[in-house]
């Protein structure tokens, strides 16, 4: 057995890795240390630590750790544990996104210029990365426009030009209609502008209008005057106002009661190139620099390029062997810098309050809802999980239950879930009721981690005063304190009221009224649904397949009728003879063959 104590003083006084795992060894927790006697002991220990740490610790049943030879090893190898194990109380970031490049193969004769999302070691330029592709997408179409350099993907000699040459949207370098070196020249002013030195352009064209208008070649003039607006403005559009920094993340980060928004925006050459956000769920109590630690660790973790400094508001205690891994991950220097004046910190306050901003527009209406529904119910919490049950079955066969869950105040359907009745075996509803609501908690308890995720908040109950009671017998048996209530409805099918366990009904603002008749309605459909498919499986293979005279219909009308096949069995031919379309000699053949 593992004694919590006695592993403490076994600690090594080493840098390296603690895996904190509960009962069923599952990990719910990494961290890395310098220290590994030190840090792992002070969560046993009696200081100020916050809700969601005292909830990880309580749940800890034993731990392990690696010991490193330095804490930069340390960091990489926690870093990849979280990534592969996806701990409950660790800081997790869902990252699947690549996002694209602008790309020029500048080894070419007549270089392309194209959207990737790889960079390669293959001698060609790239610029980005751009969060928003359609950003990407608008600035190659403006390259190819206004300098018009090849559309094709693949460059070879041709015998007459194609049409984007006659549009004059390419110069038709497979003509030989522009030298290599005015073609180069092309490229060369396409790179100073991504790279946002765009003044050398501009004088460069303003030369250019002022030859051929010497010249009276007023329409290359014009032409040479619209590309050079067209630069102008989509330079301006991209620069970020008062930054002279060229190469930079900044990291913003806003908290609700609910969630916690971390908010990324990327400056390449003073431009704003665009910008990313991530919502965490269950971090509202965690400190901003546990948070952004952790998001920083593993945003980077999988990231090829990585900027000069990354900025953020909060000074991080393990930012020295950060900058380290950063630095030796791309081989030359990353700062982690904490401004605090100036144009820099002005900068981190955007992108703040920018994370403020998406966190209260995603979640405004979703916690208004909550806050309603916290004061109708009379409880002391927000009520950011309710789960629904609903019971459906034809005479006490084919029984079945549907779950449905209000997360955060929108049903969820992926958290839907379905039941088989197995120890019911009449038509009870209230204690079929009773035996999923039970069955459904102890996937819970006995298991947190899993497919139910944690207990709900409340539960509401398809049905009346007798549903509810069932509903509270499977809770009580757990010694849980789960509130219940009745979705009660009006004689058009709409949910009208809650029902408290005292039958007091606890009125609905129309917004409320929509959302919990959806809910029942949805709940309703889960089990329906779910009716259906094993009914109709029971129809499809079937000992009545094999009897002569029996088709889909006469089979559907024998189940409807007697429920199963043994039931049918055990009929009368007269009884037999009460279902449509059967007559007397079918009767007869019917309890011949099945017997």
């Amino acid at each position: 057995m593992f004694n919590i104590e006695e592993e403490l003083k076994k600690l090594p006084k080493k840098p390296g890795v603690y895996i904190m795992k509960d009962v069923n060894d599952n990990i719910i927790y990494v961290g890395k240390a310098v220290v590994l006697r030190n840090r792992v002991r002070q969560y046993f220990r009696k200081n100020n630590k916050t809700k969601r740490i005292e909830n990880m610790v309580s749940l800890i049943d034993h731990f392990e750790y690696i010991v490193t030879d330095n804490e930069a090893e340390a960091l990489i190898l926690e870093c990849n544990l979280i990534k592969q194990n996806r701990p409950k109380f660790n800081v997790l970031l869902k990252d699947d996104k690549t996002y694209p490049y602008i790309k020029i193969d500048v080894k070419s004769d007549y270089p392309n210029v194209y959207i990737t999302r790889k960079i390669l070691n293959d001698g060609a330029k790239y610029f980005g990365p751009y969060a928003n592709p359609g950003s990407a997408k608008e600035m190659v179409n403006f390259i190819k426009e206004k300098f018009k350099i090849r559309q094709c993907k693949n460059f070879k000699n041709n015998d007459r030009a194609c049409l984007n040459y006659h549009i004059k949207r390419c110069s038709a370098p497979c003509m030989g209609y522009i030298s290599k070196e005015d073609y180069r020249e092309q490229i060369n002013q396409i790179i100073m502008l991504l790279e946002g030195k765009i003044a050398p352009i501009i004088k460069d064209l303003e030369n250019k209008i002022k030859v051929a208008a010497e010249k009276m070649n007023y329409e290359e003039a014009a032409m040479l005057r619209d590309q050079k607006n067209a630069i102008e403005r989509i330079s301006q559009k991209q620069k970020v106002s008062n930054i002279t920094e060229n190469d930079i993340d900044v990291i913003g980060i806003a908290k609700n009661s609910l969630n916690v928004c971390v908010e990324i925006f990327f400056v390449r050459k003073s431009k704003m190139i665009g910008r990313e956000h991530y919502f965490f769920e269950e971090l509202k109590d965690a400190t901003d620099e546990e948070i952004l630690s952790g998001f920083v660790k593993q945003y980077y973790l999988q990231k090829e390029e990585i900027p000069h400094k990354i900025m953020l508001k909060e000074e991080l205690e393990d930012k020295e062997i950060i900058e380290k891994w950063l630095s030796d991950k791309v081989g030359r220097k990353v700062e982690l810098k904490s401004p605090q004046k100036g144009e820099k910190l002005r900068f981190v306050e955007m992108a703040e309050n920018n994370a403020k901003v998406t966190l209260e527009n995603k979640y405004k209406t979703q916690y208004d809802v909550l806050l309603e529904l916290k004061q109708i119910l009379k409880m002391d919490k927000m009520p950011r999980q309710i789960e629904t049950f609903d019971i459906s079955n034809i005479s006490g066969q084919f029984m079945v239950a549907g779950m449905c869950v209000l997360k955060d105040g929108a049903i969820n359907r992926k958290l839907s879930r379905r039941f088989k009745i197995k120890t019911v075996l009449t038509q009870d509803d209230p204690k079929c009721m009773q035996e999923v609501i039970k069955r459904r908690l102890a996937h819970s308890i006995e298991n947190p981690n899993g497919g139910f995720g944690k207990l709900p908040d409340a539960i509401f109950v398809d049905g009346g005063i007798t549903q509810m009671r069932a509903a509270k017998t499977a809770i009580e048996e757990y010694n849980l304190d789960i509130p219940i209530y009745g979705m009660v409805k009006n004689n058009k099918h709409r949910t009208r009221a809650l029902i408290n366990e005292n039958r007091e009904e606890q009125e609905l603002s129309e917004r409320l009224m929509n959302l919990i008749t959806n809910f029942q309605d949805t709940v309703h459909e889960t089990a329906i649904e779910y009716h259906r498919k094993l009914r109709d499986s029971s129809i499809t293979k079937s000992e009545l397949d094999s009897i002569t005279g029996i088709g889909k219909v006469k089979k559907e009308n024998l189940l409807k009728q007697f429920g199963s096949v043994q039931k049918i069995k055990e009929a009368s031919v007269e009884e037999l003879q009460q279902v449509k379309g059967i007559n007397e000699e079918l009767a007869k053949n019917i309890k011949e063959q099945l017997q």
